[in-house]
């Protein structure tokens, strides 16, 4: 699993305990996956469908930095599925795992439109060396 959005956790973030408050990084994670599902799916235009049970480990506290990993595990027809994991930087510890978050890719229309992807791609393979517009040195 790639790590590749850290936070670090400011006051704003914390709940009345003085830990992270878990819907700012429920906010997070929803936000992260987004991006990763419009990036592998090559489309703007797509929604949570669901997530699994969400089983709060640990916490951050204020200061702390904290990683967001996410992984595709499966491309559906019009669906991909996603796993997160989220841990803490400064104690090294887990604070949650989310086994299934499922993303639908949507058409033009609102609809839910079929993809035709099938494997993960990163941003090295969609991009030349050398841009279009600049001369090679």
């Amino acid at each position: 699993m790639n790590f590749h959005t850290r936070k670090w956790i400011k006051p704003e973030d914390l709940n009345p305990n003085g830990t992270l408050f878990g819907g700012s990084l429920l906010r997070w994670i929803d936000e992260e996956a987004a991006i990763y599902a419009v990036i592998q799916l090559d489309n703007p235009r797509v929604v949570t469908k669901y997530m699994s049970e969400i089983n709060f480990l640990s916490s951050a506290r204020e200061g702390d930095i904290i990683e967001l990993g996410i992984t595709a595990t499966h491309f559906g027809r019009t669906s991909l599925r996603l796993r997160c994991e989220v841990r803490n930087k400064i104690t090294r510890k887990s604070i949650l795992t989310i086994s299934d978050i499922v993303f639908v890719n949507m058409g033009a229309d609102g609809l839910p439109a079929p993809h035709g992807k099938t494997e993960i791609t990163y941003a090295s393979d969609r991009f030349d060396d050398e841009p279009d517009n600049q001369p090679a040195s």
